[in-house]
């Protein structure tokens, strides 16, 4: 497993990091940059398109694997005899899942131009602006192409439109739950770098049950984006020397939306109680999304305009530094993540135990973010 992790992670860390510097430097060159607003507080203009840099930190390694995967398949060349030779484990490990990877091709590059298409429609936001509901049009129309080729939620139901509508809101509500998390140096990254190590650690520990074998595939991917985004989070990393953008957080939420739909997490000799193991690992986002919207629908306001509403800015008005905001929201993340990691082991009361724990930790955000209002709407 340690050669899937290194080969998975370092050259997409490696790809996405340099790819950042030739971002940053075009973004310049380009005035494609976020200047300080009321509502924005960087002290200067800070390049954007970091989206594109985790992007190609994904598709360039997944075109070469790809590559590799269809040559060995094809007896093109054979991994035992390359020079200089490859490790025996790694040689073994390339020739017996080559097979396996070509049959996947076609769902892993589909997954991939449903990513580029939202990213894209990210830089265009990012650039000139769309409106709200030209957004989330478009990310519905994707999500729907997606799931109407097979990428949708179980839910141990048998019912195909209830499966469908709530794959849909699965995938949409992902995009913008890391959009929104996107308010602060170095935390939509992080937090999704977190979450996908979690679910790659669960799809490696868990055995797909038809075939008893680690989720490989799916677990591979999730590594390939925590090694995109940890490349990334090398130039956003506070201070920020460049932001991800809409383009950057729509890829990153729509890639954990697709591989949680494409893992299994429960059934055959898993109990069902591990399907819970998403939402523990994904609690942050999506309660930090929930909590957002409710305010401002109570507010009265358009729920996709942007404001100073997040946890993050509960915990800014609290007195802490941007930088212990940024790492306590990710102790939360791995802190409810963890659970995940065993509810294919324990029995109902221990997953009862783990989402109980998960539960306090939300209520314990929810304290944090009334008593940050609090202070903030004093004189």
């Amino acid at each position: 497993m340690i050669w899937l992790v290194i080969a998975s992670i370092a050259p997409s860390a490696a790809i996405a990091w340099i790819a950042g510097y030739a971002v940053r430097w075009f973004a310049r060159r380009i005035d494609f940059v976020d200047r300080p607003t009321s509502r924005k507080q960087h002290g200067h203009a800070i390049p954007l398109g970091g989206g594109v840099a985790i992007w190609l930190g994904i598709v360039l390694p997944l075109a070469a694997g790809s590559l590799l995967a269809w040559a060995v398949a094809h007896d093109a060349i054979q991994p035992n005899q390359w020079s200089p030779p490859l490790p025996a484990i790694v040689a073994e490990m390339v020739a017996t899942h080559a097979d396996g990877v070509v049959d996947q091709l076609d769902r892993l590059w589909l997954i991939m131009a449903g990513g580029t298409v939202l990213m894209l429609l990210g830089l265009v936001d990012d650039r000139r602006g769309l409106d709200w509901r030209v957004r989330l049009i478009t990310q519905a129309l994707v999500a729907t192409v997606m799931v109407a080729n097979g990428f949708r939620l179980s839910l141990f139901l048998d019912v195909p439109p209830i499966t469908a509508v709530v794959s849909v809101f699965w995938i949409v509500g992902l995009v913008n739950s890391f959009n929104m998390l996107d308010n602060l140096d170095g935390l939509s990254g992080g937090v999704a770098m977190i979450a996908a190590s979690m679910l790659a650690t669960v799809l490696l520990l868990a055995p797909d049950p038809t075939t008893n074998q680690p989720q490989l595939f799916i677990a591979g991917l999730l590594l390939i984006l925590v090694g995109a985004t940890f490349g990334f989070l090398l130039h956003n990393w506070p201070p920020a020397r460049m932001f991800m953008g809409d383009g950057g957080s729509y890829l990153l939420g729509y890639l954990l939306a697709i591989c949680t739909i494409m893992a299994t997490f429960a059934g055959g000799d898993m109990p069902s109680h591990a399907i819970f193991a998403p939402l523990c690992i994904l609690a942050i986002p999506i309660y930090d999304t929930l909590s957002v919207l409710i305010i401002r629908f109570r507010q009265g306001r358009n729920p996709f305009e942007a404001d100073r509403s997040h946890f993050s800015h509960r915990l800014l008005g609290l007195g802490m530094t941007r930088l212990q905001v940024m790492l306590t929201i990710y102790l939360a993340t791995a802190t409810t993540g963890l659970g995940a990691l065993l509810l294919h082991q324990v029995d109902a009361f221990g997953a009862g135990v783990i989402l109980l724990l998960v539960t306090c930790v939300l209520l314990l955000v929810a304290i944090l973010e009334a008593a940050g209002h609090r202070q903030r709407q004093q004189p």
